[in-house]
């Protein structure tokens, strides 16, 4: 089996970022949190919103938008909450605009990402899939929290 090529069939949880959707594997998701109170971190990166403090641990919160290249949001609406990401020993919450549903695709609806996004190094974007009249771009969460590889599984 080669790792490299497109993801393993599992299920995936689909969230909204200005209008397009998003998904994480679901293995990878501890669960969905309203933003609560989120303590910036003076020079911090751009898309990092700060920290949250979760059952007392203390946990990065990404801004979705920003860490995908996409327009600011003025203000939170309901629907916005916080998913929380895992990856080796690592926690990370990523602001999203609204939560989907689960999807569980095949292999052979998985696509390669659009050209052009390979470029990108840090591009988390691992491919897509036919969703609704568009399609739902799938992340690597590694990738997306920028942590090391180090602690890939």
């Amino acid at each position: 089996m080669n790792a490299t090529a497109t993801p393993n069939p599992q299920h995936w949880l689909t969230f909204q970022l200005d209008g397009q959707a998003y998904a994480a594997p679901l293995t990878q998701v501890s669960e969905v949190i309203r933003i609560g109170e989120v303590t910036p971190v003076p020079g911090a990166a751009s898309d990092l919103l700060g920290i949250r403090h979760l059952r007392g641990q203390v946990v990065p919160v990404l801004d979705g938008r920003r860490r995908l290249g996409l327009p600011s949001r003025d203000g939170d609406s309901d629907s916005v909450r916080v998913v929380m990401l895992n990856h080796a020993s690592h926690a990370v919450g990523l602001r999203v605009d609204a939560v989907g549903e689960l999807l569980l695709p095949g292999n052979d609806a998985i696509a390669p990402p659009p050209p052009g996004r390979a470029a990108r190094v840090d591009d988390p974007v691992i491919g897509v899939l036919p969703w609704k009249g568009g399609f739902v771009a799938l992340l690597d969460v590694r990738r997306l929290c920028r942590l090391p590889e180090s602690d890939a599984a």
